[in-house]
């Protein structure tokens, strides 16, 4: 069956039953919902968005705002890596060593560090995982480059893996693999290289030009992920996550060769995605007639 759809562009500032009924909302609310731990306003446009899902259940919302709020941070969002790492030990997936800081003690930072088994060097990130300091990261590569972590905030072990990073964007049952630029290899253990601070998204971007990607001649390439085991991971992932619109970074590591899950992102640009507004039409028909199906 195909459906007729008509799009309209909700204002938050006014009320939204005077704009509908809506069947299905595509919302990207990541920045409202960051931003309303401290700000009013974007508290009062949360609050008119949740009293009419309260008010209009049968509204299909992508994504459920409580499953995007637990991918908002960072260390939450590395656990259920984590989790699904242990589910999907039999095709050889897996997630870095991570740890969650919340004090300023380095003492406590090293003791945490040696304890959870921690490699350098560490990529540190904001515990906040949207907005536009989330992009800000760091490079750690020894015990006293640990000063430079701002807390609240995440560390994981960096895994070489070529400077190639596969973005894999999820629009409900359909997934795109795009290919990125990354950080370069590093020298695995503790060094006195001083810290080295970056944005994600100018070393990621399709054009990138960093010195921070730029790959020994002698590195060699990692082949690409397996098709197969990226749509057993999107597949669990989906269950796991109860959302249909994400994306997954993953990597290759250079010495293992295994698959490498490093973050979570809610609803990504899906910039170099083929045809997204034709997946994700598919997908809101797909629901609607699950919706509309006879019992």
């Amino acid at each position: 069956m195909k459906s007729k759809f008509h799009v309209t562009l909700i204002d938050l500032n006014q009320p939204m039953a005077s704009q509908g009924p809506f069947d299905v909302i595509v919302h990207k609310l990541s920045d409202v919902i960051v931003e309303a731990e401290h700000d009013s306003q974007s508290q009062s446009l949360l609050a008119n968005f949740q009293a009419y899902l309260m008010l209009n259940p049968q509204t299909i919302i992508l994504d459920p705002l409580p499953a995007m709020t637990k991918l908002l941070d960072r260390f939450a969002s590395y656990c259920i890596m984590n989790t699904l790492q242990n589910s999907m030990a039999e095709i050889c997936i897996c997630t870095p060593p991570y740890l969650e800081i919340s004090t300023c003690d380095q003492s406590a930072i090293r003791e945490t560090v040696d304890r959870k088994q921690l490699t350098y060097p560490l990529i540190c990130k904001t515990r906040v995982a949207h907005g536009s300091r989330s992009h800000e990261m760091s490079l750690i590569f020894s015990a006293d480059g640990l000063k430079d972590a701002r807390p609240p905030c995440v560390l994981q072990s960096f895994v070489n893996h070529g400077a190639v990073l596969h973005k894999v964007f999820v629009v409900g049952e359909e997934h795109f693999i795009v290919e990125r630029p990354s950080l370069k290899d590093f020298p695995p253990g503790p060094c006195d290289r001083k810290t080295i601070f970056f944005n994600s998204h100018e070393v990621s971007k399709p054009e990138s030009c960093s010195h921070l990607t730029a790959l020994d001649e002698n590195t060699p390439r990692m082949p690409p992920p397996s098709r197969g085991i990226m749509a057993a991971l999107v597949c669990r992932l989906r269950a796991e996550l109860g959302m249909a619109l994400f994306g997954v970074d993953v990597i290759v590591d250079s010495q293992t060769r295994t698959l490498t899950v490093i973050d979570i992102n809610i609803f990504p640009g899906y910039e170099g995605a083929p045809q997204f507004f034709s997946s994700l039409l598919r997908h809101i028909e797909s629901v609607l007639e699950k919706r509309w199906s006879p019992k």
